[in-house]
């Protein structure tokens, strides 16, 4: 028999608003986490590391803007359809350019979501 207790849909996902964006953290366990993440157009993440998480990105659409250093001038468009991974300790922040209706990614990391240590923010957090 089916098991409906296993199926739920996504609406019903935590739904953190960011002042870049939001996310959508649709699977939490001990293990991973997987979250949808819109970003706005012309905004950015922090630049940050993670002492633990490891991620990895997916961008479903638009363009991902890739800084891996505090240097805002040196960094890499990433379009629909890339993977980026993350390690540990690896410096990194995530942006969309100017794209009409921004950047939508999907990320699947380790569940340290509040392993975040912010380097530079452009919201003063």
């Amino acid at each position: 028999m089916f098991d409906d207790s296993r199926v739920s849909n996504i609406k019903d996902s935590e739904k953190v608003e960011k002042p870049w964006g939001y996310e959508v953290i649709w699977a939490k366990t001990d293990s991973y986490v997987a979250k949808v993440m819109q970003i706005n157009s012309g905004h950015r993440m922090s630049l940050q590391f993670h002492k633990n998480k490891e991620e990895t990105i997916y961008v479903m659409a638009g363009m991902m803007r890739v800084w891996e250093s505090e240097d805002d001038k040196i960094f890499k468009d990433l379009p629909a359809g890339t993977l980026y991974h993350v390690q540990p300790g690896q410096v990194h922040r995530l942006g969309s350019g100017t794209e009409k209706f921004g950047t939508m990614l999907m990320e699947i990391s380790t569940n340290h979501l509040d392993d975040v240590v912010r380097i530079q923010d452009d919201y003063d957090r």
